[in-house]
């Protein structure tokens, strides 16, 4: 580990006002959070303009393995890295959810030297802006119900509600329960569900937004139900957009943080990819790019699922054009799409990483097709050889990719030198614009082909029964013009989690398509994907503990 890194990890965070001030915001911009976290005040986002010639770069992954490729780890790696270079950026990131902290993957601050501090409180509460959001929502839902309690004036059928409510914390006995039992005074019994807040509507808004009156203008859209006679019920016919704001008043604020070498990093939202759009706010990438020549932000799981909605979705709402994608690729998940079982990843084996290349490169080409260029950013772990970092190292370049080794894990911004060096290349000759997939216009069914078949390789989609209905009242009420959001397993670039590499000759499976008016897309839901995770046998949680001074070990990074 490079000595300014291991003196940063040593010594501590600096205080925020200082990471502030080499920003140029002063203490008056900030709401505070003790000494090493605060948020940015909307007054204080309102007096910058986007720098013209500021270059955004898009992290994103191969297909990874059940434990993920560090693609977090490799963001503030190669943010780290920039910052050597001499490059003024910032990195975007999302927050973490309480569910993998406690459940299997752990967190999502990056790790080793490449970490945002303070990484225990990032990973739990923060600065309560989830909190803020499942309140939001459970408030929606308990005033959609104590509107059909008393009187039910909007003639809300119980059957048709589709608002559900929010947890952070993965339960999988919450998936489908009967509410409002106990007789009249508990309410009218119906069957509902939890879904983890990362999949919350609120969420996805909140991430969308960019005022007060935007956020409350799309708290408006939300669609929650259905009357007897099939007539959509908003958030807005219950006139309580303004209550529902009101609970995130300072969850909209994007929150400033830094990196272990002291670089500044903006963390705010924190949608899941394979349910929702998977990737930090607009607001804070914006604010970055504002602040910052260069920025780093990061989409969810792999090039699939959060970069593809980052393009479809998210880059056309927020004006953002990326100029380069970096593509996290592993040796252990090369191995891991070649057939090698989890339990033996750590053997060395390069002929079988090579042979596991066919993922990687379907991805590769995937990036293509939204007019941006790439380059692979080799992660390296601990346990891989020499010889396999050289042997798919040589491969790749082989094939004309471009690809740098990351030893950023280890040694921080200097393990991504080369990296970053490759990555500013390609973004000062970037001269095009990144461009969607396909037009919002397009029919649903068009939309959902096109990123079945272009991105993840399927030969035809299927609709099931449900599916068909709730395409039919998309087309009736005109929610038909809205981008797709499409739920899947990160386990695959098929709808199908056992199968690995390059899919071939497969059917994507649509079960039902849920209408997120609000947030502005619809979600096909395909094969067995849940929004609401559940625990393995033996959890994070079993690790996690605190000392009689407050110190908390055993969060991963």
């Amino acid at each position: 580990m490079p000595k300014t890194a291991k003196k940063q990890i040593e010594t501590g965070p600096k205080p925020i006002s200082e990471i502030a001030a080499s920003l140029g915001l002063t203490e008056n911009d900030l709401e505070l959070y003790g000494r090493y976290k605060a948020k940015v005040r909307l007054e204080a986002i309102r007096r910058f303009d986007r720098r013209p010639n500021g270059s955004l770069i898009l992290v994103s992954a191969m297909t990874p393995t059940p434990a993920g490729e560090g693609k977090t780890t490799v963001s503030i790696g190669l943010t780290q890295a920039l910052a050597r270079l001499g490059k003024s950026v910032v990195a975007a990131l999302r927050e973490p959810s309480l569910g993998p902290v406690f459940g299997v993957k752990g967190g999502a601050t990056g790790g080793g030297a490449s970490r945002v501090l303070p990484m225990e409180d990032i990973n739990l509460h923060f600065t309560n802006d989830f909190p803020a959001i499942e309140s939001a929502h459970n408030l929606l839902s308990a005033l959609l119900d104590n509107s059909i309690f008393h009187g039910n004036p909007l003639d809300i059928d119980p059957r048709k509600i589709t608002w559900r409510r929010v947890l952070d914390m993965n339960d999988r006995f919450l998936r489908d329960i009967v509410v409002g039992l106990g007789g009249s005074l508990n309410g009218v019994p119906r069957e509902t569900g939890f879904d983890i807040v990362p999949s919350s509507e609120i969420m996805a808004i909140l991430c969308l937004s960019r005022s007060y009156k935007d956020l409350k203008e799309k708290i408006r859209r939300i669609l929650l139900s259905f009357t007897y006679d099939d007539k959509p019920v908003h958030a807005g016919d219950l006139k309580v957009e303004g209550a529902v704001t009101s609970l995130l008043k300072y969850a909209l604020l994007p929150n400033l943080v830094q990196t272990t070498e002291g670089v500044p990093a903006i963390l705010h939202g924190g949608p899941f990819a394979n349910i929702a759009q998977g990737t930090n706010s607009i607001m804070a990438t914006d604010l970055a790019l504002k602040l910052g020549d260069y920025v780093v932000t990061e989409a969810g799981f792999g090039f699939d699922l959060g970069a593809e909605k980052f393009f479809d979705i998210v880059a056309p709402y927020g004006n953002l054009d990326p100029k380069v994608v970096v593509l996290v690729a592993t040796v252990r998940a090369l191995k891991y799409h070649a057939g090698v079982p989890r339990e033996d990843l750590n053997t060395p084996n390069p002929r079988l990483a090579v042979l596991g290349m066919a993922n990687l490169r379907k991805h590769y080409e995937n990036i293509a097709k939204f007019g941006v260029q790439c380059i692979i950013a080799l992660n390296r772990f601990t346990s891989d050889t020499d010889e396999e970092i050289e042997a798919v190292l040589k491969a790749a370049e082989d094939e004309g990719m471009n690809i740098a080794p990351a030893d950023i894990f280890v040694k921080g911004g200097a393990g991504g030198l080369e990296l970053a060096e490759k990555t500013v290349k390609l973004c000062q000759a970037a001269t095009g614009h990144s461009k969607p997939l396909y037009d919002w216009d397009a029919p649903v069914e068009d939309k959902i082909f096109t990123v079945a078949s272009e991105i993840y390789g399927a030969v035809s989609v299927d609709y099931q029964p449900l599916a068909k209905r709730n395409l039919a009242l998309i087309k009736k009420f005109g929610y038909d013009k809205l981008p797709v959001c499409i739920a899947k397993t990160q386990q695959s670039l098929s709808d199908n989690p056992s199968l690995l590499g390059l899919p071939s000759n497969f059917i994507v499976t649509v079960r039902e398509i849920k209408i997120a008016s609000g947030a502005g897309f619809l979600i096909p839901i395909t094969g067995e994907i849940l929004r609401m995770p559940g625990l393995s046998k033996l959890p994070a949680a079993f690790g996690i503990d605190i000392d009689d001074d407050g110190t908390i070990t055993g969060i991963s990074g």
